[in-house]
């Protein structure tokens, strides 16, 4: 297994969604990457992992992979009926 590294922005919107009453954490956005219920190709060779959050909510993150690291760009909370359509 890679290891996982969270990029300076990552590490902000963490802080940045808890101030708005959405609290997510490390350990839950890695699970996401590690074990996807969606994988996606994103732009630039980046990768889409997406997992379920409740009944109407998903937690997508955006990552590159690399040899050595998973390095999580950014994730993103959104609407199960705008990413669910498969």
């Amino acid at each position: 297994m890679s290891a996982v590294r969270f990029s300076d922005h990552a590490r902000l919107k963490l802080e940045i969604l808890k101030t708005h009453g959405i609290l997510l954490d490390r350990e839950l956005i890695e699970d996401v990457v590690l074990r996807p219920q969606k994988l996606e190709q994103g732009y630039g060779g980046r990768k889409i992992a997406q997992k379920g959050l409740g009944p109407d909510h998903v937690l997508r993150v955006v990552y590159e992979e690399y040899a050595e690291e998973l390095v999580i760009i950014t994730f993103y909370p959104g609407r199960r009926e705008r990413y669910d359509k498969d």
